[in-house]
C-alpha cells in the first residue's frame, strides 16, 4: 500500500519535473534534449533483443568519469556488448557521449512511475542492470525484479546523511534495496551502514575511481606550461557555491598593507606571488565565477582564451585569477597546480572526489566536510597525500607555506601517486561479479 502512495507521488509529481527541465535548460541547453525520453517515449529504434544490451545508469558527471574504466573493461570482456547508458544530468549525459560506440545507446533515466519504467524496459529489453553508486529508484528497481532482470548497485557508498534519510523512508528504502540482484560496495564502512539498514551486501570491491588513468596528454601539458610560468599555482578543484567568493574575499584582503606580525606578514608576501586557479564544479556558473572574480577586483583569465598556451603569469600589481572554465581537462588543471584545495569540503557539501588529484600527483588540502569520500579522504590523509585543515582560510595559509617548501611538496606528491595506485582492482572485481551474475542464467554476451 505505502509504494502506490510513492507511486501515487511521484505521478502528480510529472509536471513539476517539465517546469523545472525548464528552469534548468536556460542555463544548461542540454537538459531540453529530449525531454521525453525521461517519460519513457523514445524516438530511435528498439536494439536487437539478442541479450547483448548491457544498461549502465550514471546519474551525473562523477560517476559518469567513474564508469569510463568499467565500461572499457567490459568491452574487453563481453566484445558483443551493446552500452545502454543513461543520465539524469546535462553534464553526466555530454561526458557519456564520450564513450559510446556505433550500435550504444543513450537515454535519459526514465522517471520513476510504473508506466514509465515499463516503457523503458519494454524499449531496450536489457540484459543486466547496472547502477552507479547511489541512484536508487523503488518502481526502477521493482519492475527488474519482477521480469527478472539482474540490476546491481555497483561502487556503492552510503554516506551517514544517506543512511539516516534511509532510516526515516525504511518502508520504501529496503525493499528496493533488498530487491537489487547484488550490492558490491566501496568500503567496509558503507557494508555495514546497509547492514545497519537490514540490507546484505554480497562483497566490498573498493572504488573504482582508484582504477581511472589521468589523461597523458593533459597531464604532460599541464605539467609543461607550470614549468613554463615560473611561479607556484594553486588550485581550488571543483569548488561550489560559496567556496570562490571565500577564497577570494581572503585574497583580496592580502592585497592591502601586510600585518605587523611576521608570520602573517609572510603568508601575505607568498599569496601574491602564488597563481591562483578556481575550477567550478558546475559548468553552468562559469559566467556567475568569473563575474565574482571581477567584483572582488582581480581580473581574470578564462581557459577558454587561452588556446593552446597558458598565459604569462601578471606580477602582484595586476593580479589575475585563473578560471578553468572547461569540461575534461581535470588532468591538465591537476598538471599546472602546485597542490589544489579540494572543492565541496570547504562547505557542508560532502567533498568532491579526491582520487583524481592524487593519480595525478597532486596533494590536497581539504576542509572539514568530506563525507561523500569519507574513508578515502581519511586513507589519503594516513598517507601523506593530503592535509586537514578547518576552514579555507587555514588552507590559504598552509597552501602558502608549502609552496615554499621543495621538499615537503615533493614528498606530499610521491604520497600521493602511491595511495592511489595502493587502491587499484575494484574495476576487475565488479567485472568478475557481473560475468558471475550474467553466466547464472545461461545469456552471458560472447
Amino acid at each position: 500500500m505505502m509504494r502506490w502512495l510513492y507511486c501515487l507521488a511521484m505521478w502528480l509529481a510529472q509536471p513539476l519535473l517539465r517546469r523545472r527541465l525548464a528552469r534548468r535548460g536556460a542555463q544548461e541547453p542540454g537538459y531540453l534534449e529530449a525531454v521525453q525520453e525521461r517519460f519513457g517515449h523514445y524516438t530511435t529504434a528498439p536494439p536487437a533483443p539478442d541479450g547483448n544490451t548491457l544498461w549502465l545508469h550514471a546519474v551525473s558527471l562523477g560517476e559518469t568519469r567513474a564508469a569510463a574504466v568499467l565500461v572499457a573493461r567490459l568491452r574487453q570482456r563481453l566484445p558483443a556488448m551493446r552500452l545502454l547508458l543513461t543520465h539524469g544530468t546535462a553534464t553526466g549525459r555530454a561526458e557519456g557521449a564520450r564513450l559510446l560506440r556505433d550500435g550504444d545507446l543513450q537515454v535519459w533515466q526514465p522517471w520513476d512511475t510504473p508506466a514509465n519504467v515499463q516503457r523503458f524496459l519494454d524499449h531496450f529489453q536489457p540484459r543486466i542492470g547496472i547502477l552507479m553508486e547511489t541512484e536508487i529508484w523503488p518502481n526502477l528497481v521493482h519492475a527488474c525484479q519482477r521480469r527478472g532482470v539482474p540490476l546491481v548497485l555497483a561502487n556503492a557508498r552510503l554516506s551517514e546523511k544517506s543512511l539516516r534519510w534511509a532510516q526515516r523512508l525504511a518502508w520504501l528504502a529496503r525493499p528496493a534495496y533488498r530487491d537489487l540482484s547484488a550490492i558490491w560496495a566501496q568500503t567496509q564502512t558503507d557494508a555495514a551502514r546497509f547492514a545497519e539498514l537490514g540490507v546484505k551486501v554480497q562483497g566490498v570491491f573498493g572504488n573504482i575511481k582508484f582504477d581511472a588513468t589521468p589523461n597523458a596528454d593533459q597531464l604532460a601539458r599541464g605539467r609543461a606550461w607550470h614549468h613554463k610560468i615560473g611561479r607556484p599555482v594553486v588550485l581550488l578543484a571543483s569548488s561550489r557555491a560559496g567556496e570562490e567568493a571565500a577564497l577570494l574575499q581572503i585574497l583580496e584582503s592580502f592585497r592591502a598593507p601586510a600585518p605587523v606580525d611576521s608570520s602573517r606578514g609572510a603568508i601575505y608576501s607568498i599569496a601574491n606571488e602564488v597563481q591562483w586557479l578556481i575550477v567550478p564544479r558546475h559548468p553552468q556558473r562559469f559566467d556567475a565565477v568569473a563575474a565574482l572574480i571581477k567584483a572582488h577586483g582581480f581580473r581574470v583569465s578564462r581557459r577558454s582564451d587561452w588556446g593552446d598556451a597558458v598565459p604569462a603569469a601578471p606580477g602582484p600589481a595586476s593580479p589575475a585569477i585563473w578560471l578553468g572554465d572547461s569540461l575534461g581537462e581535470m588532468a591538465l588543471y591537476y598538471g599546472l597546480a602546485d597542490l589544489a584545495l579540494l572543492g565541496g569540503s570547504f562547505e557542508p557539501l560532502g567533498g568532491q572526489n579526491l582520487i583524481e588529484a592524487a593519480a595525478c600527483g597532486c596533494p590536497l588540502l581539504m576542509g572539514p566536510h568530506t563525507f561523500n569520500f569519507a574513508e578515502a579522504a581519511e586513507l589519503a590523509q594516513a598517507s601523506g597525500a593530503a592535509l586537514r585543515v578547518g576552514s579555507l582560510a587555514d588552507a590559504v595559509a598552509n597552501a602558502c607555506s608549502l609552496t615554499r617548501n621543495a621538499d615537503r611538496l615533493q614528498a606530499a606528491r610521491q604520497a600521493a601517486i602511491a595511495f592511489a595506485e595502493t587502491h587499484r582492482g575494484a574495476t576487475e572485481r565488479l567485472t568478475q561479479g557481473l560475468e558471475q551474475l550474467l553466466a547464472g542464467d545461461g545469456s552471458r554476451p560472447n
